[in-house]
């Protein structure tokens, strides 16, 4: 389980569509509804019997020329012999899928040599046929969408983001998932080109509501982040800047190379219910369970086991739950614990050298009990100052600071105090519209916050009363954000793809400066998408989504992050982060829109993992491009260093 791989996209040639005929036999002994082998074995295993094969028209056969002549005889056939007329030549294509999931087997077969497709509104088409109980489950009744139909394979899914769909120019032909994975093949470059478009615009209705034209976008991204709609036409001088200088530098990542690869260091068995992972810059790291808390090792391969556990009935007066979240604190010494929401207690604070709770706090504005949905350092580096006392909360429409000192200088102790409550220290209630999801900071506490409506706002270290900068949504909610420890990147999470945003801009006087310290004014670069190809988001389960997209770990000035990892269901997904930010890289060749990235190496575990994060910097071994990644699951925790071949 420790091999890390990068599945390369098999290419559908002359041999699949040759063996149409034995798929179509193979299909009449089946079910109306087509059951494939999707295994999910715990080797995750690149399929080689693909390779880089070309598309070639197929040459005529000999049984080809007998069939010509049999017709020209004009024999006749017995009425239940005779084919299906041919579909109509507009919107035709070639429908495949793939079978046998990740084995060595895995191929695409032809499923329909002949077809069409079409896009309808959900009200157009519901009475066409009958619908799955699972496709009816899916309908949303408030408001109609489009759907893409294809042929007579039963294909009938709603035009959204969970598709996949990646688009290959060269082959003129389209990848996507659809209770499957799926390819359509098109006879000419136009045919492609409509495609794409008609599902373009189809994506763009069903998620912001309103038909695209250039009213309908001017709207949804206003006129600054009019680049934002139109890639082709923003302005990448920063991205390509930022790269010029990261590469200047003499601290900067290791050269982009394919061969880099992870190799498992350690691997450990934990207490059963691990649900959260507190790394540690300096000497130790934690595991936060169902009945404590274990204390691990940090070493330059990765974080090691030392025996020891706080029980949390103890410390929590006997009461038996999990903390939601874990913060260090106070070099590290300290680590606040935030209840669950049901609960509603505030946080504990917990002593990690006596492993006990020292204090239990409350939240509260204005005499009035308040909840918080999460809680994080005042900066990228806060943990490892032995002196901090505030950290940050967020709420659905509330950030704020929150203060541990005691207003009249005494420190509140649990045990005599009958009410500690908590000092509002800064922040803003804000009256509606917020929907705050997500939040993190940089390495001066500048702020970043992800929304509901996909929005992610930058604020000062100096403000919280009104955003800086607020880039607009894309249409999926943001439940994830990171920043880089200068500001300049910002990394969202959505379910189906991570969101990379330049915050780089030249403000009038020609100064560079990020979003956080001033407004970006209208030249703005387009983001990037980080996203799965269709086969792999289709083995992580259609129930699996994106969380908790992280930067490497820095925690100096002058140091470059070099990676981007996420979890989606038992995956880790790891991303070379010069290579996002490289604008020549192959995999924005021919692309439309706005650049995706789909270059990864995938960690495959046993169970869906809890979390994955690098270690910090500090512990990159001499050679490493990068310090070692954590993976921790409810029941293990392992550890995988970065190499590069040479």
């Amino acid at each position: 389980m420790g091999a890390a791989h990068s599945h390369e996209d098999l290419e559908i040639c002359e041999s699949d569509e040759e063996e149409y005929e034995e798929y179509e036999e193979g299909r009449e002994k089946e079910e109306e509804e087509d059951e494939f082998i999707d295994s999910r074995d715990d080797t995750f295993a690149t399929s080689s019997s693909g390779g880089r094969r070309l598309l070639h028209p197929k040459p005529p056969s000999s049984l080809d020329d007998v069939e010509s002549k049999l017709r020209a005889l004009k024999l006749k056939y017995p009425s239940t012999q005779q084919q299906a007329p041919p579909p109509s030549t507009q919107n035709s294509t070639k429908l495949f899928r793939y079978i046998n999931g990740n084995t060595p087997k895995a191929k695409w077969v032809t499923a329909e040599k002949f077809t069409s497709y079409s896009f309808v509104k959900t009200s157009q088409g519901d009475d066409d046929e009958e619908e799955d109980d699972d496709e009816d489950a899916n309908r949303d009744s408030e408001k109609e969408w489009w759907v893409l139909k294809v042929g007579r394979s039963k294909i009938r899914e709603k035009v959204s983001d969970e598709m996949q769909l990646k688009a290959y120019k060269d082959q003129r032909r389209v990848d996507f998932v659809a209770k499957g994975v799926w390819a359509l093949r098109f006879g000419t470059t136009e045919d492609f080109t409509a495609f794409v478009s008609s599902y373009n615009n189809c994506l763009f209705e069903n998620n912001h509501g309103v038909e695209l034209n250039e009213a309908s976008k001017a709207k949804i991204f206003g006129k600054d982040f009019i680049g934002w709609a139109n890639p082709e036409a923003a302005d990448d001088s920063m991205w390509e800047d930022a790269d010029d200088i990261l590469l200047k530098s003499p601290q900067s990542a290791t050269p982009v190379r394919d061969t880099q690869d992870l190799t498992e260091a350690f691997e450990e068995a934990t207490s059963e219910g691990i649900h959260s992972l507190a790394l540690g810059a300096l000497d130790n790291s934690f595991l936060v369970g169902n009945s404590g808390i274990q204390v691990f090792k940090n070493m330059r391969q990765g974080i090691q086991g030392k025996g020891v556990c706080v029980n949390f009935e103890a410390g929590f007066g006997g009461v038996h739950s999990a903390p939601k979240k874990a913060l260090l604190m106070r070099a590290e010494t300290n680590m606040l614990l935030m209840s669950p929401m049901s609960q509603n207690r505030g946080i504990h604070q917990l002593d990690i050298e006596t492993g006990k709770v020292i204090s239990e706090w409350k939240f509260e504005k204005d005499g009035v009990d308040i909840s918080m949905s999460d809680i994080t350092n005042d900066g990228k580096g806060a943990q490892l100052d032995p002196s901090a006392s505030t950290f940050l909360g967020l709420d659905n429409n509330r950030l704020c600071r929150w203060d541990m000192r005691d207003r009249y200088g005494m420190v509140q102790d649990l045990a005599t105090a009958n009410a500690p409550v908590l000092s509002w220290a800064q922040g803003h209630q804000f009256s509606r519209g917020t929907n705050f999801q997500c939040f993190a900071t940089t390495g001066d506490g500048s702020i970043v916050v992800g929304s509901l409506d996909g929005k992610i706002r930058l604020y000062s270290s100096n403000t919280m009363r009104q955003a800086k900068t607020a880039f607009p949504g894309l249409g999926a909610p943001v439940t994830h954000v990171d920043a880089t420890y200068d500001g300049k990147w910002i990394v969202g999470t959505t379910d189906t793809y991570l969101i990379v945003i330049c915050t780089l801009f030249t403000d009038k006087a020609g100064k560079t400066k990020t979003g956080f310290e001033g407004r970006m004014g209208n030249k703005i670069a387009a983001p990037r998408l980080l996203k799965l190809r269709p086969l792999d988001a289709h083995l992580a389960g259609s129930n699996n989504k994106f969380r908790n997209a992280q930067f490497s770990w820095v925690t100096e000035d002058g140091k470059q992050e070099r990676h981007v990892v996420a979890t989606v269901g038992k995956f880790s997904v790891i991303w070379n982060f010069q290579q996002v930010k490289n604008g020549s890289h192959e995999c924005y060749h021919d692309q439309e829109g706005l650049k995706k990235c789909y270059c990864y190496k995938i960690v495959l575990r046993n169970e869906s993992i809890v979390d994955s994060r690098f270690m910090n910097d500090n512990f990159a071994v001499s050679g490493s491009p990068e310090a070692p990644l954590v993976i921790a699951t409810p029941m293990k925790v392992s550890s995988f260093s970065l190499s590069s071949k040479r």
